[in-house]
């Protein structure tokens, strides 16, 4: 049964519409504050409409247009989520004046970022909760180590 097109869709629809790995997406959210999935229980993400406009805007741009992650930031900043969005329902085309880059070879590092963040991604089984908790826990304890050794340095 297919849905409606204002229905919401989940990271694995959305993976298939766009063609990229769900831990993509996840990566994306990372880099692009823009990206605001509704997230619930167990943090199971669904995306309204105009999210998904956003992801092909930004996946366009990426692969389509050869734009770095840092590019695509700067379209997003100067012209809005708005345009973007506009791109991935092919309204709008990027001129290359606007970030003053078109493809270049710094393409790969964000390849192999994205390589990065997968193997990660496949490795943790903690929910994104537990991670945001353990990694401020993290944080407190090498502050307090930090506190500990000034305490220890003479004078």
């Amino acid at each position: 049964m297919d849905k409606g097109p204002e229905a919401f869709r989940t990271i694995s629809e959305v993976a298939e519409d766009l063609d990229v790995p769900q831990h993509v997406l996840r990566f994306w959210e990372t880099k692009f504050a823009q990206i605001k999935p509704l997230k619930r229980g167990g943090g199971r993400r669904f995306y309204r409409p105009e999210d998904v406009d956003l992801l092909r805007g930004i996946r366009h741009l990426l692969y389509g247009e050869g734009y770095t992650i840092k590019g695509v930031q700067r379209i997003l900043k100067s012209e809005g989520v708005r345009f973007v969005a506009a791109v991935g329902r092919g309204e709008a085309k990027v001129e290359p004046s606007l970030t003053g880059e078109g493809a270049e070879a710094e393409r790969g590092a964000d390849t192999a970022e994205e390589a990065a963040f997968a193997t990660r991604e496949r490795d943790t089984f903690l929910s994104d909760e537990a991670a945001r908790t353990l990694r401020g826990a993290l944080d407190e304890l090498m502050e307090c180590e930090r506190l500990l050794a000034a305490l220890r340095e003479p004078g």
